[in-house]
Formats: structure tokens, C-alpha cells, sequence
């Protein structure tokens, strides 16, 4: 089985290109998704230990976890010290389900896998588009300042160096039908046909 990672900076287009990834029959492990329902379930008993005040009825507060650990290296190591390890979790069940079932390739939808080095792939997929375009696409989010832009994108590699790490990238600012044309390419290059 091809194990893909598929990754790229906040407002590159990664979530798009992995629904392309889906559309194609490919099964993905998305770890943002899996962080979603672990705010909402396991973690939060965890994370209102570790940060008392950002948890309420409907699980962990985004916005008030956020406050709190956006530019303090050592919150945001102890945020990653909870939650990491539970991801892993998840994604470890996602692989083992798919060799289980004989999948000749999956996804890896990881937004920080190159930074944290956090799974082993056969091949990485990065998903970018101009810095302009990136901009544009992050302030058009609720919530989004220069500030904030700015903390998040310091945590992440810089896009020129991920480009030099990745085997395929994908540019989103070429239009969808492009998008997808990429990733029926990259497919046709890994999966091999059936004779």
C-alpha cells in the first residue's frame, strides 16, 4: 500500500485538493477532522486540566485555546504533548484498517508533516499557491487578522523549503480543473494499471 502525504500551509487549498483526492475513490485520514472530534470528546477532559477556562458545554473552545497557546512555545508544546499522540492513535487504526483491506493507496491529509516529521510516507503531496494568494484566501476568515496570520504562519516551514522536500506539488491558484488534473496525474503515476 502507497501511504501519500498530502500537506501544505495554512490557505495553500489542502482541504479542497484532498475532497479531489476522495473524488478520485481515494480514502483519506484527515488529521484536522480527527482534532475536531477530539475537542469535542476525548480531549477535553485533558486539555481542561492542561488549560483551565477553555472548555465549555460544547467541548474544547477553538477560539479561547487558541488565545491561549498562539506564540507561547511551551503552551503550544503541551497542547501538542496531548494531542499529537491521540492523533497518532487514529491515524495508526486508519492505516491498519486500509492494509486490512488491501487499498493499494491512501492519504495522509497531515498539515504539519513536514514540520513535525509526525508520519512516515512513501511520497509527499504539497498543495501551495503564491503568498498574495495565500493572504487574500486567510484574511477572507472569520476571525482573521494580520496578527494571528502571522503567529500561525511562523509555526510552519516556509513554502520555498517545502517545495524542495515534496515528490508532486499541486498549485491551487491554477483553478480546480487544474487542481484535479494534478492529482489524476499523481494517481496514474502510483497505482499501477490492472493488467
Amino acid at each position: 500500500m502507497i501511504v501519500l502525504g498530502l500537506t501544505g500551509s495554512i490557505g495553500m487549498g489542502k482541504s479542497t485538493t484532498a475532497d479531489l483526492f476522495r473524488a478520485e475513490g481515494i480514502e483519506v485520514f484527515d488529521a484536522d477532522a480527527v482534532v475536531h472530534e477530539l475537542y469535542r470528546g476525548a480531549a477535553i477532559p485533558l486539555i481542561e486540566a492542561a488549560f483551565p477556562g477553555t472548555v465549555s458545554v460544547k467541548g474544547v473552545d477553538r477560539e479561547r485555546l487558541s488565545a491561549r497557546v498562539l506564540g507561547d512555545h511551551a503552551a503550544l508544546h503541551k497542547l501538542e504533548s496531548i494531542v499529537h499522540p491521540m492523533v497518532a492513535n487514529a491515524r495508526d487504526a486508519f492505516l491498519c484498517d486500509a492494509q486490512r483491506r488491501y487499498l493499494p493507496l491512501v492519504v495522509l491529509d497531515i498539515p504539519l508533516l513536514l514540520e513535525t516529521k509526525s508520519a512516515t510516507v512513501d511520497a509527499v503531496v504539497l498543495v501551495t499557491a503564491p503568498e498574495a494568494v495565500q493572504k487574500t484566501r486567510l484574511l477572507q476568515r472569520t476571525g482573521m487578522t494580520d496578527a494571528r496570520m502571522a503567529a500561525i504562519l511562523a509555526r510552519q516551514m516556509p513554502d520555498a523549503e517545502k517545495r524542495a522536500k515534496a515528490d508532486f506539488i499541486i498549485d491551487t491558484s491554477l483553478g480546480m480543473d487544474s487542481a484535479r488534473a494534478e492529482v489524476q496525474a499523481i494517481l496514474r503515476a502510483l497505482i499501477p494499471k490492472k493488467q
